[in-house]
């Protein structure tokens, strides 16, 4: 792509939201699809039978997690194709590939035969789909990641520790910053309180609307934020 999303609204399928565990995926993308009209393709957690065992043993079962959510966002992304409704998706596939999977090779909770299995599949899956319309990236430092996995209090997510979110966060940057496949709009998530400010959520939607409109340079400046959280 070329950097530029057409102002055909009718021409955007696929909206992703990107950003660690914890960052406020999900109840962006909410948000985000009740003011837009979009439909929402939820990350499976409730239906993934190796999500609680991966959290209990990361080494045993980190490649059978990895490839179900390989394949789950495959399908995702095939119905968004074939589909005729703007759609966002929490959470992406390129996650999976450049973020999760590496950072569990990297700390040697995967054999390095699976991993490199893994990139192969993957890169035999990225060929056949195409890439969103838009990235939101959701940047969140680890006490903010901390807070929220406390505050929604699931049971699975019980064991992960702060070092395990910093060598996430690490890869997040990494990846985001080489990412060009599409347009890319970071959302400083430390400094917005979409669901308890009003204001929050308003500058983000008209930060979204700019990005779907064409524009290139968007950014949440310093003294926007300020006035966001005066504006409730």
């Amino acid at each position: 792509m070329n950097g530029t999303l057409p102002s055909d609204k009718t021409l955007i399928k696929h909206i992703a939201i990107a950003g660690n565990i914890g960052a406020g995926k999900t109840t962006l993308s909410e948000m985000l699809a009740r003011h837009f009209g979009w439909d929402v393709h939820y990350e499976d957690t409730e239906n993934n039978p190796y999500l609680a065992d991966f959290y209990l043993d990361m080494k045993r079962w980190s490649f059978n997690l990895q490839v179900f959510f390989l394949s789950s966002r495959y399908q995702q992304m095939l119905r968004i194709q074939q589909g005729n409704r703007t759609v966002i998706q929490d959470r992406t596939i390129y996650e999976d590939a450049f973020i999760f999977a590496p950072n569990l090779a990297d700390m040697g909770l995967m054999e390095r035969r699976d991993f490199e299995n893994y990139t192969t599949l993957f890169q035999s899956i990225i060929s056949q789909i195409k890439s969103p319309d838009l990235m939101i990236y959701l940047r969140a430092s680890i006490p903010t990641l901390v807070e929220h996995i406390q505050s929604r209090g699931r049971d699975y997510e019980r064991t992960i520790t702060p070092d395990y979110l910093e060598g996430l966060n690490n890869l997040y940057e990494q990846w985001i910053e080489n990412f060009t496949l599409c347009p890319v709009l970071a959302v400083p998530a430390d400094d917005l309180d979409y669901v308890s400010h009003s204001g929050h959520l308003k500058l983000i939607l008209e930060k979204v609307q700019d990005k779907l409109t064409g524009k290139e340079e968007v950014v949440f400046e310093p003294e926007e934020v300020a006035r966001a959280s005066a504006d409730d």
